[in-house]
């Protein structure tokens, strides 16, 4: 997938335009964008692979002083993005104005210190700390917690986040990416529970605590929950698609495993906790987990 092949290479080879039509239409070049292919592609892309596939075929053909940056920088780091985000190659040049937004890329503008760069494949790209400041800055809440959860997982420090903020004075959105700073927790262990834990924040709900263990009265681990409330009792679970496959064990099926997942929050129920559950769907719909939630409070005080 990160084969890609310049039309001016072709060229320097010796290929013509005939010759370069003639291996469009055999499949043996797969246009990515104008003037770059790749020779292949697994079936099995995601979103995030595309893009990055566009972030190599765009890079060679930027001029100087351009760098990959936002979402794409995202993408190149391994952490989540959207795909509203991701529409485009983002790169951010030194300069105070100048921004535009082109059919492949999109030109942001703002100081580029050194010590907010980086290079991934030998491209130059903004480092783990600046990306996610830019992501805070720009994009939606959620969005923007989800990159910073996975940063910080990955080993981001704050103190690399403040550093960075605190060199972005004046710059637009800096009040809003100290919101989401603040909302960071690394304990989340995928992008539907850092959305989970924005959407309670906002719905009012008291913070609860991610990824914690529940045991027995005799100390046995009963299970690892998603969120947890102590005081009243609760327990939240969030429900990805993927979330069933990936507690899959060598052998086991989907039925397997939601089996198991019913006996397990049997065994929660009887130790006497309540259990809210919801889906992404959920996340989008105003309203619906607070209620869950706050019903669910309601019955443990009963």
């Amino acid at each position: 997938m990160d084969d890609i092949v310049l039309t001016r290479t072709l060229r320097g080879q010796g290929f013509d335009d005939r010759e370069l039509g003639r291996m469009r239409r055999q499949g043996s070049l797969i246009p990515v964008r104008r003037g770059a292919y790749v020779r292949e592609r697994p079936a099995d892309r995601t979103l995030a692979d595309q893009h990055r596939e566009l972030i190599l075929a765009t890079a060679p053909q930027l001029r100087d002083g351009a760098i990959i940056s936002h979402a794409s920088a995202a993408v190149l780091h391994r952490l989540p993005t959207w795909e509203n985000a991701i529409d485009r190659v983002h790169v951010t040049r030194n300069r105070s104005s100048g921004g535009n937004r082109r059919s492949v890329v999109q030109v942001h503008t703002a100081p580029l210190p050194d010590d907010h760069l980086t290079s991934i494949d030998g491209i130059p790209v903004t480092s783990v700390a600046r990306t996610v400041l830019d992501l805070c800055r720009t994009v939606p809440l959620e969005q923007a917690v989800a990159a910073g959860d996975r940063a910080l997982a990955y080993g981001l420090v704050r103190a690399a986040l403040e550093d960075c903020l605190a060199q972005m004075t004046r710059w637009p959105g800096t009040r809003q990416a100290r919101r989401a700073i603040a909302l960071l927790d690394p304990r989340s262990e995928s992008p539907g529970e850092s959305v989970s834990r924005v959407r309670l924040h906002q719905e009012g709900l008291p913070a609860p605590e991610p990824q914690q263990d529940i045991y027995d009265a005799d100390g046995r681990i009963v299970a690892r929950v998603d969120f947890y409330w102590e005081k009243q009792r609760t327990i939240g679970e969030f429900d990805g698609k993927i979330k069933y496959g990936r507690l899959l064990k060598p052998g086991q099926s989907i039925e397997d495993v939601v089996f198991a997942e019913k006996i397990r929050e049997d065994a929660l129920r009887d130790l006497g906790w309540q259990i809210v559950r919801w889906l992404w769907a959920d996340l989008y719909r105003p309203g619906v987990i607070r209620d869950r939630v706050l019903r669910a409070f309601a019955r443990s005080s009963s």
